[in-house]
């Protein structure tokens, strides 16, 4: 449960803010950002996942200023770490209000890839993209503190 003010709260977020959601799957993508992009690109995970009909990987998606990590929310296995300079985009569909996606660079291949997780709640969705907006603004501000010096 979210306390009101937790956008204006730093602290938890150095540590990483956790959210358990679905992991839906991922599919490849021509541009880094945009809204139209992500859009499509969450329509075809959306029916690629229908299509499948098996059960999603439950995940805990955690949220710093050092980026996301994904660990499987039964084995608690690391499933992938992403640091924060490879995410290019992250939304909550409108369509599909309770989808959060992300856009990152994928480290083996170069590739740009979408991925999207189910949340329980259309605010958790939302949520967890404002976290990621945070996060973001975090890793600018503490960059700048550690160049600020040169």
């Amino acid at each position: 449960e979210l306390p009101e003010s937790w956008a204006d709260m730093q602290e938890p977020l150095l540590e990483g803010m956790c959210f358990t959601l679905k992991y839906l799957g991922m599919t490849l993508v021509e541009k880094p950002k945009g809204e139209d992009m992500a859009a499509a690109a969450i329509r075809r995970i959306v029916a690629t996942a229908r299509v499948g009909a098996r059960k999603f990987q439950k995940v805990i998606l955690t949220v710093s200023p050092r980026g996301i990590s994904l660990q499987d929310a039964g084995t608690k296995e690391m499933v992938e770490n992403i640091s924060i300079y490879r995410i290019s985009y992250c939304t909550t569909d409108k369509l599909q209000n309770k989808v959060f996606a992300y856009v990152a660079q994928s480290q083996e291949s170069g590739a740009l890839e979408c991925h999207a997780f189910l949340s329980p709640k259309k605010k958790i969705a939302q949520a967890v993209t404002l976290t990621v907006a945070q996060a973001f603004q975090m890793a600018l501000d503490l960059w700048e503190a550690a160049h600020a010096g040169r």
